[in-house]
């Protein structure tokens, strides 16, 4: 019997894949969302630490082992030193090499097995007390700037306390209220938040304080019954717990966090000697803008007397006389012109009338003289009527002109009447005068002073017994 083998098809060129583009689609399915951001738990085992920082390790139990790495940046962190036999719970992601095709985890937290539990349900908590909105910013108070008092929720025992009493009594001495709990332990949290409820209202600020301790030790700090005493707390809350290092879910809920009980401390109260030194600044500041405005209102009243001095108000009051005298004299030059021009003009005038009734009398005679026809008679009868109607337009016109310079007269003498300086008193007006100085103002008398009132024909003195300032008119 003969059997037919067929061999495979040749494979199509389009369809073949490279090493890199295998390793590069096994990394694209490794590196889903699944393996990302996990939490691990196993047994180090070939635990080598390079010189550059990294860490290389295997993870595993009794069915698998996963290759593991910590990037120095991540190294630096780790709260533990990890070794070969440690059981440690894990946090990072599953990803690919490609350069020999395996894939490893890249670590970037790690715990001991029994504190990772722990850290999980911190976590937890976080999650839901973050939810909650508790550590909000928008939640958190300001501080009081001079406290009264001040109230430590610490252990007893402890040198929380000392280190307090000892920042306060150097800075700013106030009164310091205790409200003791224990601070570790399976019930140290209901102690705590007891504790926290019993100093709330009887001080003006809170410090929560416990010394450095393990992760073990600080674990009350994060249970969700004392963020929430914090958080319902109606005095502001300083947490000082552990080293600066460690950071608690209380201390993400209270107001303020201090890396110490004596930063705290700190915190909560000014420095009286800085707060001295800047009121002694202010005074000298304050001293000096005074003295820089006293200068200046001196130099205006200075000003202000130069200003009112009766010699300069004498002064000025001749220099307005001496202007009004020279218009008065101004006025009156003015006037003697026009009248001047007026009279001559008139004497012209009766000069040509007188030469015109001079000519038509000579006239009249000659032809009197030469003939005393009834002709004559009647052009002589013609000629008085001219000489009538001639006179009767001289006297009209020679009226015009006068009463146009008359009326023009009569204006300039109101013009220098108004601005005689006597005028008013001839109107019943009267002249106030103290010390020699004119008054225009009641507000320059006072109850006692003696005045001189000018009238028109005379003057009196008079003392003043009383002012009544009227409004001004």
């Amino acid at each position: 019997m003969m059997v037919l083998f067929r061999a495979p098809a040749a494979p199509e060129q389009a369809g073949i894949l490279s090493v890199s583009d295998l390793t590069a689609m096994i990394k694209e399915r490794i590196e889903d969302g699944q393996l990302q951001e996990i939490w691990v738990q196993g047994e180090i085992t070939g635990f080598k630490p390079h010189f550059s920082g990294h860490l290389y390790f295997s993870l595993g139990d009794r069915e698998s082992v996963v290759k593991c790495v910590v990037w120095k940046s991540d190294a630096r962190s780790l709260p533990f030193s990890p070794a070969d036999g440690s059981h440690v719970l894990a946090f990072g992601t599953i990803g690919v090499y490609p350069k020999n095709g395996q894939y490893q985890f890249y670590v970037r937290q790690m715990r001991r097995a029994g504190e990772g539990e722990r850290f999980l349900r911190v976590e937890a908590w976080k999650r839901e007390l973050q939810e909650e909105g508790l550590f909000s910013s928008e939640r958190k108070r300001p501080l009081p700037l001079f406290p009264v008092r001040i109230a430590v929720v610490t252990s007893v025992t402890g040198a929380v306390i000392h280190d307090i009493t000892t920042i306060l009594l150097r800075r700013y001495p106030l009164e310091v209220v205790i409200s003791p709990t224990a601070v570790q332990g399976d019930d140290a949290h209901l102690n705590i938040a007891a504790a926290i409820r019993r100093a709330d209202g009887i001080a003006d600020v809170i410090i929560v304080g416990r010394g450095g301790g393990s992760y073990e030790d600080l674990f009350p700090f994060n249970h969700p019954d004392v963020v929430r005493a914090i958080a319902c707390c109606g005095t502001p809350v300083i947490t000082a717990i552990g080293h600066e290092v460690d950071t608690t879910l209380a201390d993400l809920a209270a107001d303020r966090r201090a890396p110490t009980p004596s930063a705290a401390a700190e915190l909560a109260v000014p420095d009286r000697a800085e707060l001295i030194r800047h009121i002694i600044a202010n005074h000298a500041a304050m001293d000096h803008i005074l003295r820089e405005r006293l200068e200046r209102a001196r130099d205006e009243l200075d000003d202000a007397r130069l200003l009112l001095q009766p010699r300069r108000i004498s002064r000025r009051l001749n220099e307005r006389r001496a202007d009004i005298a020279d218009l008065s004299d101004r006025l009156r030059r003015s006037m003697d012109m026009r009248l001047q021009q007026a009279r001559a003009h008139q004497g012209l005038m009766e000069q040509a009338l007188r030469r015109r009734v001079q000519d038509c009398r000579t006239e009249v005679r000659s032809v009197w003289e030469r003939a005393l026809s009834g002709t004559l008679r009647r052009r002589k009868e013609e000629l008085r009527a001219d000489v009538g109607e001639y006179r009767d337009r001289l006297n009209r016109a020679t009226a015009q002109a006068l009463g146009r310079e008359r009326a023009l007269l009569q204006s300039l003498r109101a013009q220098l009447c108004a601005l005689d300086p006597k005028a008013p008193l001839r109107r019943g007006y009267s002249l106030t005068i103290r010390n020699g100085v004119p008054l225009s103002s009641v507000r320059e008398l006072s109850r006692g002073d003696r005045i001189v009132v000018r009238l028109r024909d005379g003057s009196a003195r008079a003392d003043v017994t009383e002012v009544d300032y009227a409004e001004k008119l």
